[in-house]
């Protein structure tokens, strides 16, 4: 199971931004990492550097590599619509987006690793690839030996709400009601700044 393994502070620090979630370092360094810190002369940066950042930057948000990413894509820009929201609408309706989103887990590599150990069902069957591409109507639930796990509990104390998921706190399940509109996504992703990095 490929996944992201190296430093998150430091991809927060290079981006500014929470990626991985709430991180201290990102709180005391609001800088870019780098041998001389905040002294360092930064120069302006190309169009072609702003791009790339961004496809980075989305990808380290939903925890996908390179290659499915950019599979991803392809499946954005061959479907009808704005090829930018439709690859933001793929990346969320993931299983284990999906699952951060309804709060089971605090983080999407938490809500990775409870999909990956056979934590959860979709439609009442055992799913385990985090990947899985969730359709409206789609159900996701917590196996029954896994809803006293301290993780999960902790974790739906905190939940929020989202328009297109709905939670059944008395069943532990959530169904994804529909793909969401781009105004509703609250990631800071210029999604266009991608779709031009890959027309190239």
């Amino acid at each position: 199971m490929a996944r992201y393994t190296g430093p998150k502070s430091k991809i927060a620090r290079k981006f500014r931004e929470p990626i991985f979630g709430p991180d201290k370092a990102l709180e005391k360094k609001n800088y870019p990492p780098g041998m001389h810190g905040n002294s360092r002369r930064r120069g302006k940066k190309s169009e072609y550097a702003i791009q790339l950042a961004e496809k980075q930057k989305a990808k380290y948000t939903y925890g996908v590599l390179e290659r499915q990413f950019a599979n991803l894509f392809d499946k954005a820009a061959r479907k009808k619509g704005i090829t930018g929201e439709n690859l933001l609408k793929f990346l969320e309706s993931r299983l284990d987006n999906t699952v951060y989103r309804l709060g089971i887990a605090k983080t999407r590599s938490g809500a990775r690793q409870l999909v990956s150990h056979k934590h959860l069902l979709v439609n009442g069957v055992v799913t385990n690839i985090p990947s899985y591409q969730l359709k409206p109507g789609d159900v996701v639930s917590i196996r029954e030996k896994s809803k006293s796990i301290e993780f999960v509990t902790n974790s739906l104390a905190l939940r929020k709400d989202f328009s297109w998921l709905q939670w059944n706190g008395d069943n532990f399940e959530g169904t994804f009601l529909n793909y969401p509109d781009r105004q509703e996504i609250p990631e800071n992703i210029k999604e266009q700044l991608i779709v031009e990095l890959y027309s190239k």
